[in-house]
């Protein structure tokens, strides 16, 4: 691993960049690498991603010899192979043939450029600069080890729309008579209960209690007469949230929304769950409920103005029901985090 900087044509102000660059960011589902060179894009700079022996390597995505991007190249058993000169790159990002030079010992200069990784809830996550001695601990995903539990991935969501906005629409509980009536929100039912996040060493936390049923639109299910709804929020800054959803006779459903910061005005969000109810249902059933809701809130996320997520509270107005959305900014704050947005 090396001490990156931003990339060229960054999108971020320098110093919110490394900040970031210190988190752990969801970058791909796990199912999805192969010893094949991968590509993904996080804060902006180009990455490949690349499993051999059972280990995933997350490098820059070019070549140290000549700068080709390396997602150009195949793989073979040891390793990834450029296409310009054939240059191999195996465990660690290291070279291990050149193919034009084969007895000539092979030079630090000529490893790749790569970055811490875990590979958790079916994703795999990279944290471009963790500080000396001072690796933060990734989110918890609720459920994931239970047994009783069905757990899946979802398909990765783009959204042309800076992490921020949309990792505070997973949060916010006011636009579910809105939004998400076409697949389990009642228009009829708007207002929103009183609630209070509470602060944690990771972000905050809300348990949030309303009559809002969480069945499909159309499912006919009705929960037990004046039976609560416990939603419960896990807010791990900067853009990773978890949602348990508690249902009747002890069903959960949870959610973690791990948005991963491609540039500072594109998303690209990840969706672990968890779920010991209705394991009947199909996966590929699942997935479409899932997309179909936030699909529902791309359009919101896509046009609000300013792009960035204002962090000064003075400068938007704010209701009631926007306990949440308060609780993030400040967080936000906390950490040391400004503008976002460059320009």
């Amino acid at each position: 691993m090396n001490n990156p900087t931003p990339p060229a044509h960054c999108t971020f102000e320098p110093d919110d960049w490394l900040r970031l660059a210190r988190c752990w960011h969801p970058v791909a589902r796990s199912c999805e690498i192969t010893g094949a060179p991968t590509k993904a894009i996080l804060l902006d700079e180009q990455l490949v991603i690349y499993r051999i022996n059972d280990q995933v390597v997350v490098a820059k995505d070019v070549c140290p010899h000549r700068g080709v991007p390396l997602t150009l190249g195949f793989h073979d058993e040891q390793g990834i192979v450029c296409p310009y000169h054939g240059l191999r790159f195996g465990e660690g990002g290291r070279c291990n043939r050149i193919p034009s030079s084969p007895q000539q010992a092979i030079p630090a200069k000529l490893n790749l450029l790569t970055f811490a990784v875990e590979e958790r809830y079916g994703l795999i996550w990279v944290c471009m600069a963790p500080e000396e001695g001072a690796t933060p601990e990734l989110p918890v995903m609720p459920h994931w080890e239970d047994q009783g539990f069905q757990q899946l991935v979802c398909p990765h969501f783009d959204v042309a729309g800076f992490a921020g906005r949309q990792v505070e629409g997973f949060l916010d509980v006011a636009h579910f008579a809105w939004i998400h009536t076409e697949t389990f929100a009642d228009a009829d039912n708007q207002e929103v209960p009183a609630y209070n996040p509470v602060e944690t060493n990771y972000g905050f936390s809300v348990d949030y209690w309303s009559s809002v049923a969480n069945y499909p639109a159309g499912s006919n299910l009705i929960a037990p007469e004046g039976f609560q709804w416990l939603r419960h929020f896990e807010m791990h800054l900067p853009f990773t949230a978890t949602l348990t959803i508690h249902f009747p006779d002890n069903g959960r459903l949870a959610i973690m929304n791990a948005a991963c910061p491609v540039s500072a005005r594109k998303t690209r969000m990840f969706s672990p769950i968890a779920r010991n109810f209705d394991l009947h249902v199909s996966v590929e059933d699942v997935y479409a409920f899932n997309h179909r809701v936030f699909e529902e809130d791309r359009l919101m996320v896509e046009t609000q103005r300013p792009e960035r997520l204002p962090l000064d509270l003075t400068l938007e107005a704010h209701i009631p029901a926007d306990r949440s959305s308060i609780a993030y900014r400040r967080g936000l704050k906390r950490q040391g985090f400004g503008e976002f947005f460059l320009v």
